[in-house]
């Protein structure tokens, strides 16, 4: 039987198909509980912990191959989640909430009947399933259910098809349930600000209406009926709703303007179109990256031909895009393979490697890009750089940092694993850990987790005169949020990659390339470095490339359709 211990803390539920939002919008609300001065914590069901039964059953579900099995059938695989579901609630969720936590929960037992339904588990092995999770839970009822809907997923872990089945399937859970449960439905095909506050307020005007619909619930619905239940704070203005408290400049809406024609030139040359590309004499003279940072030559090249081609093991995977990146430069890369063959693990051997990159340097060649500056290390290891670099990935590879990756949750932990190693900074484990997530190692939302490098700070004092209190962070979150609002308040047509959003990644590079563009258009506003001039001229550089992106976005298709397998000169 499920314990009976007084539960003297909240449980909130985000439940939905993939795609719509919940991860994020589950983070932001435990947020905002923390604000409130709550004890809130984000539980995803059944959880990906090392070591958990939650891990094992993810990895079993997504590559059975590499635990020697050829598949599941849809009903033995439904149950190794209702296990692992039972697992987390009593080892993580239940002592949570008996120690007054408030519980955030990504996934609810709805989601073993939506997706047992449309995966075809036949209906009597799904009701005893449902049955034996609605015995475990049986003590434990949420405050309040957020049923998070949208038209067509924001990501393609699943197709349009089976998006709606799977809506069509908890919609009919939320009528099967509304006399149970306080279940508030929230658009997510809007703005991130939008929806939130349409939480927030459904918390606060649902209170006394979901006490008097169901008198039998109480309103703090996991204490028991002779507990007092604090009241929810009703809640704070959100900063998101509007530019307030941050104030503008007129860099600002030059920021919208230079996303949307340097995007403009990018379509132009996709399509073969002759130059000029742009009337504007900054872009035409100067060199200014994508709007969108996989659009870029370097990160081009690096998705098709380092990622996607070769052996797709985590560790080779892991190896090719850090070597890759550790010297950021193309005609490197291309050294390295024409001296050694393939690069592999099993070919990683320092002494080589570093005997290719020595000579290439005693003929004046130079093997690191200008994109960024790579700490070299020197204080505590040799004294030139690429062997520290060489090392460095070496000892990457010995502590098991790809498997390590693999079993992440977040992106912020790859993040924190990488700054957690020498000559990487925060820069450039954000920058890493944003290639890293190209491949098929991870797969999170890169609307989930930002760092601002020093061009994009020095962007985003240029667009506010006061940033009103916010940090860096919360700007790119906002300019992300309100992009559509912004380029339509403007009258700015932007067309977007292929449907594909600006994420925060983009928003940060945009800001570093409005630094720079602003010391000619608006030369009065001054940054934190106070630079002056741009250094670097646009060249054409007669290169074909093949247009191409992560598999996992799903916009290969869309392009071969509208271009014909597009060449595109950067």
């Amino acid at each position: 039987m499920p314990p009976k211990g007084k539960m003297r803390g909240q449980l909130y539920i985000f439940e939905g198909p993939d795609g719509t939002g919940k991860t994020t919008l589950s983070h932001r609300f435990v947020e905002w509980l923390t604000s409130q001065g709550q004890r809130a914590r984000y539980v995803s069901s059944p959880g990906r912990a090392e070591g958990s039964l939650g891990e094992l059953v993810y990895r079993i579900h997504h590559n059975p191959e590499r635990f020697g099995l050829r598949g599941l059938v849809p009903t033995a695989q439904q149950l190794l989640h209702v296990a692992a579901h039972i697992d987390a609630l009593h080892s993580l969720t239940i002592p949570a909430l008996q120690s007054g936590e408030t519980i955030v929960m990504d996934r609810f037992w709805w989601s073993t009947v939506a997706y047992g339904k449309v995966a075809g588990v036949d209906r009597e092995s799904l009701q005893h399933m449902i049955a034996l999770e609605n015995h475990h839970w049986s003590h434990f009822r949420p405050r309040a259910i957020f049923l998070l809907n949208r038209p067509l997923p924001a990501r393609t872990e699943n197709s349009p098809a089976i998006h709606n089945r799977l809506g069509a399937a908890y919609a009919e859970l939320e009528a099967s349930e509304e006399g149970n449960y306080c279940i508030h439905r929230i658009s997510t095909n809007c703005t991130l600000e939008e929806s939130f506050n349409e939480i927030l307020s459904a918390i606060n005007e649902g209170e006394t209406a979901a006490s008097h619909a169901h008198p039998g619930i109480p309103r703090q619905a996991n204490l028991p009926l002779n507990c007092s239940s604090p009241t929810l704070p009703r809640p704070a203005p959100t900063v998101f709703s509007k530019l307030s408290p941050a104030i503008p400049s007129e860099v600002y809406e030059t920021y919208w303007r230079f996303a949307a024609k340097r995007q403009e030139v990018f379509f132009k040359r996709v399509h073969h179109a002759l130059p000029p590309w742009t009337d504007d004499n900054i872009l035409l003279h100067f060199k200014f990256t994508n709007a969108y940072r996989a659009s870029d030559r370097v990160s081009q090249y690096l998705i098709r031909n380092v990622i996607y081609a070769g052996d797709q093991r985590p560790a080779e995977v892991f190896f090719r895009i850090l070597l890759f990146k550790l010297f950021n430069k193309i005609e490197t890369w291309q050294l390295l393979e024409a001296a050694l063959g393939p690069l592999t693990t099993e070919c990683f051997d320092l002494s080589r490697f570093d005997q290719v990159l020595t000579s290439a340097m005693a003929h004046k060649r130079s093997i690191y890009s200008g994109a960024y500056i790579m700490p070299s290390g020197g204080k505590h290891g040799d004294a030139k750089k690429h062997r520290n670099h060489l090392a460095l990935l070496q000892r990457m590879l010995s502590d098991g940092v790809p498997r390590k990756i693999t079993r992440m949750k977040e992106m912020r932990e790859v993040f924190e694993l990488l700054l957690s190693y020498p000559m990487i900074g925060e820069f450039l484990a954000y920058q890493y850990a944003t290639d890293l997530n190209y491949s098929t190692l991870t797969s999170f939302s890169e609307k989930e987790f930002v760092v601002p490098g020093p061009g994009a700070r020095d962007g985003i004092r240029k667009c506010f005169k006061d940033l009103g209190g916010l940090n860096e962070v919360d700007i790119i979150r906002m300019v992300a949020d309100r992009q559509h609002a912004e380029f339509e308040r403007l009258g700015i047509e932007f067309k977007s990659l292929w449907g594909r959003p600006l994420q925060l990644i983009d928003c940060q590079n945009l800001f570093c390339e409005v630094d720079k563009y602003a010391r000619h258009a608006h030369p009065e506003v001054v940054g934190i470095t106070g630079r002056t001039r741009i250094k670097q001229v646009f060249r054409s550089t007669p290169t074909d490339i093949d247009y191409w992106f992560p598999p996992k976005w799903g916009l290969n298709e869309l392009i071969e359709r509208e271009t014909e397998a597009p060449r595109v000169l950067f």
